[in-house]
């Protein structure tokens, strides 16, 4: 992974795990917990979303990867708050 890659992938992990965090109240976190949530989510949704038989047909791949990281981040959320109240 070059320098740059690793950088586009620490800003959209941010970015994804700061409107996670909007869409899922309750978890305001600093940015290095956003990014953690925001690339942990992009795995989520690489792993369902292509199970699921959806891709990614964006004309910008980069939205498509913001959008798709904040919906696994979300999911991760949800989840972590099920745990938390079990």
């Amino acid at each position: 992974m070059t320098v740059t890659a690793l950088i586009i992938t620490l800003i959209i992990g941010a970015i994804a795990g700061w409107l996670a965090g909007m869409i899922v109240k309750g978890h305001g976190q600093g940015l290095l917990t956003n990014i953690v949530v925001g690339i942990v989510g992009a795995l989520i949704a690489s792993f369902l979303f292509p199970a699921m038989g959806l891709g990614m047909g964006m004309a910008s791949p980069i939205l498509g990867s913001i959008i798709f990281a904040t919906i696994g981040a979300v999911i991760l959320l949800v989840i972590l708050r099920l745990i938390q109240r079990a």
